[in-house]
C-alpha cells in the first residue's frame, strides 16, 4: 500500500471527517484499535494523549479509528480526556480498506486490529504496523521517527 485509501467517517460529534481534509496540510497518524474501554486500548490511547505535543511538533494529526459506534467513542473520549479525533468505522469499510480487520476476535466478527499508519501530506503511507496480537502496542518510537523523517 503506497497511497492511503481515502475515507470519510463520523467523529464523536457526528461530524464527517475525511482523510483528504488533511492533504497538503498535515501528516496523519491513523491508530486503529479493537474496542473502546478495553484495557490495552485505553492504555494505548491515553499514552497517545499524553504524547500529543510530540505529534503536533512533528506536524501530525492523530486520528483513532475503531468499529465502535460514535456514541460509544464519545463516552470513551470524554472519560479518558482524549485530545484528538476518534472516528467510528462501524460498518468496517475503512478497516477493510487498510487490511486491518480480524475476521474473528474472541467470537466477535470484524473488529479492527491494533495498528498504526503514518501518512504524509501527499497521502502516501510512509510507515505501517499491523499487530496480530492485540495485547501488544505499536512501536510509537518508530511512528515518531517516521514523522521526523518527513520534516
Amino acid at each position: 500500500m503506497n497511497t492511503a485509501p481515502n475515507f470519510t467517517l463520523q467523529d464523536t460529534n457526528g461530524e464527517e471527517v475525511s482523510l483528504s481534509d488533511f492533504r497538503d496540510q498535515k501528516n496523519v497518524v491513523l491508530i486503529f484499535f479493537p474496542l473502546a474501554f478495553s484495557g490495552v486500548c485505553t492504555k494505548e490511547l491515553c499514552t497517545t494523549r499524553d504524547n500529543l505535543k510530540i505529534y503536533s511538533s512533528l506536524d501530525a494529526e492523530v486520528i483513532g479509528i475503531s468499529v465502535d459506534s460514535f456514541f460509544t467513542l464519545k463516552a470513551f473520549k470524554e472519560s479518558n480526556n482524549l485530545n484528538f479525533s476518534l472516528l467510528s468505522d462501524f460498518n468496517k469499510e475503512v478497516s477493510e480498506q487498510y487490511d486491518t480487520l480480524y475476521q474473528d476476535y474472541f467470537g466477535m466478527k470484524g473488529v479492527s486490529k491494533r495498528s498504526v499508519f503514518v501518512i504524509d501530506k501527499e497521502g502516501r503511507v510512509v510507515h505501517q504496523e499491523v499487530l496480530e496480537d492485540s495485547g501488544k502496542l505499536p512501536d510509537f518510537g518508530k511512528v515518531q521517527d517516521a514523522l521526523a523523517d518527513l520534516n
